[in-house]
């Protein structure tokens, strides 16, 4: 269906019709076989063709001239307007917070985990990247009053480390009903990047039909880190984990999710001073992750871990303790968050 929307050009007395594409197929030179690739390559909207670049559509086998038609009239669909800065202050009053299970971890990062941001948490083998991950993916599903967002779940396993039985256990604490628990989770074991990536292509349409509010990909860069390797294989790595996150980003604005990605890290034995981990990725992840944590074990007692706030939009760097139990995660002095009214 085509509609038509009236914009100002150049003053009131001056306006212009541009017409408005309801779906892909709507705008001109997009057939029957097109439009199947395009949904293929994980463009089902308009507004996800009028964010795609020329050469992510060559790419997927669309002739240039094609693609470039096509992106301009999507583009032209799209409304465009300029806003002030406080436009955007009223719009992010709009912004939701995910708790972690944690109260100090929840102050640390500003009250819990934003919405239409990226939020990383990287850390060594078992310091706790993917129990989190399970916790927040039964977090979300809890009222808003209870630090929830009364959503559901896409669930993104690189590591095959996604356990329901985990689930199970950590809903029965928060006196959840654990079938139902599992059940709003949608999990996509991907098994190679370009396969990670088709999946986050096609997360529009299971996003708006489930009702989804938290995209969680654990880990991030599992399969980039052993399909590109040595340093000739370096940029194109970069590019291609650059459009991930965009993808992923564009996702979370359009819908209001929270996105958490985990990610691996690597050592710098030659290092005296510093964490002595870092997380994969470089640049690219650090540009396009809003929040960064650095999760490690504790010395003590087991089921100890730190959490180090290292990158932050609008809070300052800190760090702070917490516990990984049998029930999930919780404060270190107070056991009994999640049964509290």
């Amino acid at each position: 269906m085509v509609r038509r929307r009236t914009e100002e050009e150049g003053g009131e007395e001056e306006s212009k019709e541009v017409e408005v594409f309801e779906s892909i197929e709507d705008i001109p030179g997009i057939g029957p076989s097109t439009a199947a690739k395009l949904r293929e390559l994980g463009y089902t909207t308009v507004e996800a063709l009028a964010t795609a670049t020329v050469n992510e559509l060559v790419s997927g086998g669309i002739p240039d001239k094609t693609a470039a038609k096509i992106i301009s009239l999507a583009r032209s669909s799209i409304e465009v307007k300029f806003v002030s800065a406080l436009d955007i202050l009223k719009q992010r009053e709009h912004i939701q917070k995910l708790t972690t299970g944690s109260r100090k971890l929840d102050a640390l990062l500003g009250g819990g985990l934003e919405t239409m941001t990226i939020t990383e948490f990287f850390g060594e083998y078992g310091t706790g990247k993917s129990q989190i991950s399970h916790q927040l993916a039964v977090n979300v599903q809890l009222p808003v009053e209870k630090g929830g967002l009364n959503g559901n779940v896409v669930y993104i396993d690189t590591e095959n480390s996604f356990r329901p039985e985990r689930i199970v256990a950590m809903a029965k604490y928060l006196k959840l009903d654990p079938i139902k628990t599992v059940e709003n989770i949608t999990v996509a074991e991907a098994f190679n990047s370009d396969h990670q990536i088709l999946i986050a292509e096609r997360l529009d349409e299971v996003v708006k039909s489930k009702k989804v509010k938290l995209v969680i990909v654990d880990s991030l860069t599992t399969h980039f880190r052993s399909e590109y390797l040595g340093r000739e294989s370096l940029v194109k790595r970069q590019q291609k984990l650059n459009a991930h996150l965009h993808r992923l980003e564009r996702l979370s604005k359009a819908f209001n999710l929270v996105i958490v990605v985990t990610n691996q890290v690597m050592a710098k034995p030659d290092e005296i001073f510093g964490m002595g981990a870092y997380p994969v990725g470089g640049h690219i992840l650090a540009h396009r992750s809003h929040t960064r944590i650095y999760l490690r074990k504790a010395r003590g007692e087991q089921g100890l871990r730190v959490a180090r706030l290292i990158v932050s939009l609008d809070r300052p760097e800190g760090e702070c303790l917490f516990k990984i139990t049998e029930s999930g995660i919780t404060d270190v002095e107070e056991e009994a968050y999640g049964e509290e009214d």
